[in-house]
Order: C-alpha cells, then sequence, then structure tokens
C-alpha cells in the first residue's frame, strides 16, 4: 500500500473521530449520542466494500490517535500481521460472530448471517460472504474439514438399468454448399458400455434429442433410469412427460458436476481419437451419420473394453432377457401436447390448420397430441378419455351434410288452401316457424 493511499485512509478515519479527540470536554452522554450516530451512518469507505463502522472500530481509532501525541500518521492502516484472519470484520464483530456460531453450532453460514443481521451484530445493509465466515471459524475451530464428494466408481448390475446420455459439438458438415457445425447426441448402458444410439444433428435443440432418444428405445428397448446433464434441452417438461410415461426415471446430474456421467464423457473422448480423427473434410450429415453407425456396430460394439474385459455388445446380451422392450405405439409417447378450446363451430386450429372436433366437445378445453411432421394424425383427449382423430375441415363437404339439430325442415313447395285474408303462397321453399 502506497504512502497516498494510507494518507486517505487516515484521513478518513480522522474525519469520523474528530469531534471525540482534541481532549474536548464532552457534556453527559454526548460521546454515547456521537457513537451512536456514526455507528448508524452509512460511510463511504476509501478501498472498502464495506459502509458500516462499528463502536469497537470508532474507539480504537480515537485511542490510537490521542496515544500518538494526535499525530495524523497514527491512523494510517497497519500492514497486515493477520494471515488467516478476516479483513472484513473487527474485533468486536468477529467475537460476537463467534459466539453465535457456538449458540447455533448446526446451523448453515447462510442462517449465521442472518441471526447475525437480527441481533444487531452486524449492520443489515453490510455485504459479508459466507466464505468469509467460514474462514472466521476456521480459525477458531469451530468449521470442519468439508468432507470432499462420494465419487467411488459404480456400475449398473443389468443392462439398461442405467443409461447416460449427453451431448458434443461434432465436426462441421456440408449443407447446401455451406459448411454447418453439428452435434452429437449418444447414449451409453452403464453396465455393458454398449451405445443405444448415437447421431449427429445440425441443431443442438430438444427436438434433435427426442429424435435419438425415441431411436435408441425402439432398438434397445426402455431403461430403468435416464442419467442426463443439467442443461436447457434435458430440463424440459415434454421430456419429463415422455419417460415418465414411459416408466423411466429422469435424473439430471449436478451443475458443474460431469464425473456422474463419466463414462459417456470417456466414450465421447474414444469418438474424437479413434472416430472422428479419421474422417475426411467436407462430408454431409448423412455421410458422417452412416460412418458413425458403422463404426459403432462393426468396431466399438465388438472390441473388448479396457474396464470390463468383455465387448459392450457380449456383456450386454448376457442379460438381454431381462430387458423391457419398447411399446408397439412408442412413437405416441413423443407427440407434443397442446391445449385447445373447442369453438362453437366444433372446430380446433393448430399448425396453422383447421379441425373438426366431435359434437359433445363444443366449449371443452381438449388436450391435442400430435406429431409436427404428421399432421394427418392429431389425437384429441378430454378428461383422459380419447375422442379419436381430428379431421381437417371440409367447408364444401359439411354444405352438403344434413345438420341433426337446430335447423329448420323443408317443408312441400305446394300449399293448396290458405286462410280467407292471406296472401296465397307463390312457390319456392318455406320453412316452419317463417311466416307465410
Amino acid at each position: 500500500m502506497n504512502e497516498e493511499t494510507k494518507k486517505r485512509i487516515a484521513e478518513f478515519r480522522f474525519g469520523v473521530i474528530h469531534d471525540l479527540v482534541g481532549g474536548r470536554k464532552l457534556p453527559r452522554g454526548e460521546k454515547e449520542r456521537l457513537l451512536r450516530e456514526k455507528t448508524s451512518s452509512d460511510w463511504e469507505i476509501p478501498y472498502s466494500g464495506r459502509s458500516y463502522l462499528s463502536r469497537s472500530t470508532i474507539l480504537n481509532w480515537v485511542k490510537k490517535y490521542e496515544e500518538s501525541g494526535r499525530r495524523l500518521e497514527s491512523l494510517y492502516p497497519e500492514e497486515r500481521e493477520d494471515k488467516g484472519k478476516t479483513r472484513a470484520l473487527d474485533e468486536e464483530t468477529a467475537l460476537a460472530l463467534v459466539n453465535l456460531r457456538k449458540e447455533f453450532r448446526g446451523a448453515t453460514l447462510p442462517v449465521i448471517l442472518q441471526k447475525a443481521k437480527e441481533r444487531g451484530i452486524i449492520a443489515p445493509h453490510l455485504s459479508i460472504s459466507p466464505a468469509t465466515l467460514y474462514r472466521l471459524f476456521k480459525n477458531q475451530g469451530l468449521e470442519e474439514e468439508p468432507v470432499p464428494p462420494d465419487r467411488r466408481r459404480f456400475e449398473a448390475e443389468l443392462p439398461n438399468d442405467i443409461w447416460q446420455s449427453d451431448s458434443m459439438h461434432g465436426p462441421k458438415v456440408e449443407v447446401a454448399g455451406k459448411m454447418k457445425q453439428s452435434y452429437l447426441f449418444a447414449f451409453i448402458d452403464d453396465r455393458s458400455r454398449l451405445i443405444p444410439h448415437a447421431e449427429f444433428y445440425l441443431q443442438e435443440r430438444l427436438d434433435s434429442y427426442l429424435d435419438a432418444l425415441r431411436k435408441a428405445l425402439s432398438k434397445r428397448g426402455l431403461p430403468r433410469k435416464l442419467y442426463v446433464d443439467n442443461g436447457p434441452t434435458f430440463r424440459s417438461h415434454q421430456l419429463s412427460h415422455i419417460t415418465a410415461e414411459l416408466g423411466i426415471a429422469l435424473i439430471h446430474s449436478r451443475p458443474y458436476q460431469p464425473e456422474g456421467r463419466g463414462k459417456i464423457e470417456r466414450w465421447f473422448k474414444t469418438v474424437r481419437m479413434q472416430f472422428l480423427s479419421t474422417l475426411p473434410e467436407g462430408l454431409t450429415l448423412e455421410e458422417i451419420n452412416d460412418r458413425l453407425q458403422k463404426w459403432i456396430e462393426e468396431v466399438y460394439q465388438v472390441t473388448k473394453h479396457s474396464t470390463t474385459g468383455e465387448t459392450p455388445l457380449n456383456r450386454y446380451l448376457k442379460q438381454v432377457h431381462l430387458v423391457r422392450c419398447a411399446p408397439s405405439n412408442l412413437t405416441d409417447y413423443f407427440r407434443q401436447r397442446a391445449l385447445r378450446k373447442v369453438d362453437k363451430a366444433r372446430t380446433v386450429s393448430l399448425l396453422g390448420r383447421i379441425y373438426e372436433a366431435p359434437l359433445e366437445l363444443i366449449g371443452k378445453t381438449v388436450t391435442l397430441l400430435y406429431q409436427e411432421n404428421d399432421p394427418a394424425r392429431i389425437e384429441v383427449f378430454y378428461l383422459g378419455k380419447s375422442y379419436g382423430m381430428l379431421l381437417p375441415l371440409n367447408p364444401q363437404l359439411n354444405c352438403r351434410i344434413k345438420r341433426e339439430h337446430h335447423l329448420p325442415e323443408i317443408v312441400p313447395e305446394e300449399r293448396e288452401e290458405h286462410q280467407e285474408g292471406e296472401e296465397p303462397y307463390r312457390g319456392g321453399m318455406l320453412f316452419y316457424g317463417d311466416e307465410a
């Protein structure tokens, strides 16, 4: 700390204590009033993020100033000789916090901070981090060293007990004469290290991941657990709904802790070293995926794994009879959901088209299940019951359909007699309810 910095800090400190020093004779109670005023004020303390001064700090400055013969240099900040202690807390506040920790031994550090503010140990506006408290309490022997997380290797007992899944950036591929980034979504069986499915896509989006998941399930059956990253792609409501309906537990790893997905991460490393490193440039997405599938089936799945001592395929097939098969209507589980209210014309709109709903659903809010690439199959549900597939609206056909309710009947064109005073009927169509 240079001389100019020390001088500025000393000048500030003197500005705080100037009315308490200099041999002034203060009236009875005046000193305590001044101290209360100073400790309750907000200060712009030079070179500090703090804005609060404690009583003990102010009195310490007064004492140093008077004992030095009222020299400004006595208010210079001292060079630190307190390694392992915190600068953010004065001695009195630190002692009070230590006593508070002894009182609440089981409380978390944020709770201790809240208690300290409630009791006035620290000012409400004073910012003290949990790390500052941890260092203080650790130096006093009140904090135990944090136990490192248990990261022992684990392995599922059976195939399809656990699948790990993640994505990685792939190479650029040629699309319509331009090079675009590709993204690889992949799944690995925890026990056997078999790859149920892996595929490159042009977007790292939910629809890409769901397409890869559907293909993996159709090829290798249903896992009991699906272990995924914590990113937004894997946090979608649609993914949660799909896995829940299929009886798959969706488990998210803790943020910034990829160790739990170590097997898929190591497989990605294998892909980079053994597959991507051999590819020529300028491949299309279809070409790179064809090569990937061939490499997985003909090389990776049938090569002995360094950890298990078996090939992934053989290790998987040993207990394949225990695997749950995917349902025959697997595609239906991947349909998107939309809520619509059936209007008075008994129609609903979806994907820019108008569809006819059953008559009994007029005025009801229904759930539509659909695939964007298959607008001809939109199933409508109300209160958990399926009412079948919707039909696209055909106005030309509707005009030829006889209405059964709330429509007039057609009477014969001729009427032989009429009442006296009535104009005779001149022909054409007459509806019941019309005046003659």
